[in-house]
């Protein structure tokens, strides 16, 4: 017994033993669970809504089936042209649609459908996108068999990043997407501070994963980022085709708000890391 007992101990115990004490001659720092600070304020109670089809209490609606109010022209500013009618726009060659807010970082929930008639071919058929800020489209596209270049179809980053699996629904069905997005950030001289992020799902399946985006979405060029102020609107491309929308609403996401609610994760950025 007493000769397991000695195995044990230097099979077990003393490794253990020298890799914290190499972690700690390395600067490595052990910080217990329970010296983790509780945040000051208890979570906002919102009213997510009916599961499924709820608007969360916090949102904005941005369209809720009945007017286009809370858009304008990307033309002209004037009045929104697009069709609204059976709880739904579509759109009808009149030009793009932007918000009358700005936004900055947020998650927004649009949903969408590609014409029932299918016509054309890639990026031809049942074309539209989603710009964040006015410059990062995350595409709409009809990509149910429709072989097109990867980084272009449903979901993707366009011309950036593909999606990691093709969830499109079929021509004609209603589909959705949840998307998180943190706009980039800009230092005093202009110069790019922090890249504009994405995370989305669509039609509930994980596509874009927390993914850094290179710059503007722009088909015909370089990706490049120039600096722009933090909230800037939301747009709807017109790119021909009768895409219709429905229930898109939006929350503004307050980072400042989540540091000072997790006095770790401040503490965590204003210590240095020891090398």
């Amino acid at each position: 017994m007493k000769h397991r007992i000695k195995l044990w101990l230097h099979g077990v115990l003393v490794p253990a033993l020298l890799v914290t004490l190499s972690l700690a001659s390395r600067g490595a720092s052990f910080t217990p669970y329970e010296e983790i600070p509780s945040p000051k304020d208890a979570p906002k109670v919102i009213d997510p809504g009916p599961p499924g089809v709820g608007v969360p209490s916090d949102a904005i609606q941005l369209f809720d089936g009945l007017d286009l109010s809370k858009w304008k022209s990307g033309k002209d500013g004037g009045e929104a042209k697009w069709i609204v009618k059976d709880g739904y726009a579509e759109v009808n060659g009149t030009g793009d649609v932007v918000t009358k807010d700005s936004f900055g970082d947020c998650q927004l929930h649009i949903e969408w459908a590609a014409p029932a008639e299918v016509k054309g071919e890639g990026q031809g058929r049942g074309n539209s996108g989603v710009y964040f800020q006015g410059r990062y489209e995350v595409q709409v596209l009809d990509s149910y068999n429709n072989p097109n270049y990867y980084h272009g179809q449903a979901g993707g980053i366009s011309k950036q990043l593909a999606p990691l699996v093709n969830a499109c629904g079929k021509p004609g069905a209603w589909q959705s997407y949840d998307i998180i997005f943190h706009a980039p950030r800009f230092d005093e001289e202009g110069k790019l501070a922090k890249a504009a992020t994405f995370t989305v799902l669509h039609n509930g399946v994980l596509i874009q994963d927390h993914v850094e985006v290179l710059g503007t979405t722009d088909h015909a060029a370089t990706p490049k980022y120039t600096a722009h102020p933090l909230k800037q609107p939301l747009r709807l491309q017109d790119h021909g085709n009768p895409v219709r929308y429905r229930n898109i609403w939006i929350r503004p996401l307050n980072e400042k708000q989540f540091v000072e609610r997790q006095p770790h994760v401040q503490a965590a950025q204003a210590t240095p890391a020891k090398h």
